[in-house]
């Protein structure tokens, strides 16, 4: 009877373990579940994010192209319009000779009609009427003498009005010419002027046709900005919803192992201690920092690739990587870039003192760069040996600490 009561005692114990087993196993499962199933959901996100961020580069881009066309046409209007300036003053100027020469051409002609009237005048008391003539002046000379004199007289008033009206003439013609002159050289630059207005005038119109398409462009950069905000919205919920999560299991994993262990202490920092790359660090140790979320996301998400390869001058998080390509990629993957090298890293972001380090901060050595974790810890690839791991952040003497977000 007592042998058949242990058993019933040992049964219902191993019912009750197994029992306990599920209970505990289920929330972890839904809990990995939860995670992945979001991890997924932010994955496809970032992937939109990136082609939204693509998008928008290829369309400023596009339009910088356009404002740079803008510019020159823009540049090209302020010529001509300088240009139809002067030509406008060029004009005014013409028409200011034209009308010099007009008055001068009155002038020319009034001196030309004058002494016509003049010497018309002589010619008819002299020539026309019959008044004066070779036997008249014969006949009242009164010696050989006076009759030459007198005819050297009549040639020489002849010869005078001739000369004066023949000076007259060639002033009026000259000023005619100049007048022709100055309209022709008016018309010429009233056409240049006409042409640069015209010129003017179709590209201020393409001008307005072009703004017109850069403030399209300014429409859609603004609607791919305005979506990209809200898939980073959507990241940031998910990466808090990720940690809630994070926590949610590693609550659960504690209380399996204080049921396990009959409620005996955990293991202080949480997760193993650090064997190389066996060591697995509690995010609590993270996400318990004092710090920007921004630090403890990168934090987060580097402590993924923890026990992955050691590779010198590689900057894959899984396949292989160095001391700063491990920094770097591990940035990358939040849009940031940081330079390549641990000597030029020692100079990116601001510089901060290590005892205000901050998870996500950049703790530089001598050839060598880590990224702080918290509680005194870094995370970085370390030797070809450990790979990626975990380490006190005072193992080697720090030269710098930066902060880049």
């Amino acid at each position: 009877m007592n042998r058949k009561w242990k058993q019933f005692i040992a049964i219902v114990a191993l019912s009750c373990v197994l029992i306990s087993n599920q209970v505990l196993a289920t929330p972890s499962k839904d809990i990995d579940k939860k995670m992945e199933d979001v991890k997924n959901d932010m994955e496809k996100n970032k992937e939109e994010l990136s082609e939204i961020n693509d998008e928008i580069g290829e369309l400023e881009d596009e339009q910088a192209g356009l404002l740079e066309e803008i510019e020159a046409i823009s540049n090209a209007v302020v010529e001509l319009m300088a240009g139809i300036e002067v030509l406008e003053g060029d004009i005014l100027a013409k028409e200011e000779e034209i009308e010099i020469a007009k008055a001068d051409l009155e002038v020319a002609i009034t001196h030309e009609n004058e002494q016509y009237e003049m010497t018309k005048e002589r010619l008819q008391v002299m020539y026309e009427t019959g008044n004066v003539s070779y036997l008249q002046v014969l006949v009242e000379s009164k010696s050989l003498q006076d009759f030459l004199t007198r005819m050297e007289y009549v040639e020489q008033v002849y010869k005078y009005d001739t000369q004066m009206l023949t000076e007259y003439q060639s002033a009026k013609e000259a000023v005619i010419e100049l007048k022709n002159t100055l309209e022709i050289e008016e018309a010429e630059l009233i056409g240049a002027k006409e042409e640069c207005e015209l010129e003017k005038k179709e590209l201020e119109s393409v001008l307005s046709d072009l703004k017109a398409v850069s403030a399209e462009y300014d429409s859609k950069i603004a609607a791919a900005e305005k979506q990209a905000k809200e898939y980073a919205k959507k990241i940031k919920k998910q990466n808090e919803e990720i940690k809630k999560l994070e926590k949610q299991k590693e609550e659960e994993r504690k209380k399996a192992e204080r049921e396990n262990n009959g409620g005996g202490e955990e293991e202080s920092g949480g997760g193993k201690k650090h064997q190389g790359s066996e060591y697995e660090l509690d995010p609590s140790v993270i996400t318990g920092s004092y710090g920007s979320e921004e630090g403890k996301q990168v934090a987060l998400y580097a402590i993924q690739f923890l026990g992955n390869p050691y590779k010198a001058g590689g900057t894959s998080l899984t396949n292989g990587t160095d001391c700063s390509g491990f920094t770097m990629s591990v940035y990358k993957n939040f849009g940031i870039t940081i330079p390549r090298t641990s000597y030029s890293q020692r100079s990116c972001g601001v510089g901060v003192n290590y005892a205000d380090a901050q998870p996500g901060d950049i703790i530089c050595y001598s050839g060598h760069v880590g990224l702080y974790v918290g509680q005194g810890l870094i995370v970085h690839a370390s030797s070809a040996k450990t790979g990626i791991k975990i380490s006190k952040a005072t193992y080697r003497t720090i030269l710098a600490v930066r902060r880049v977000v």
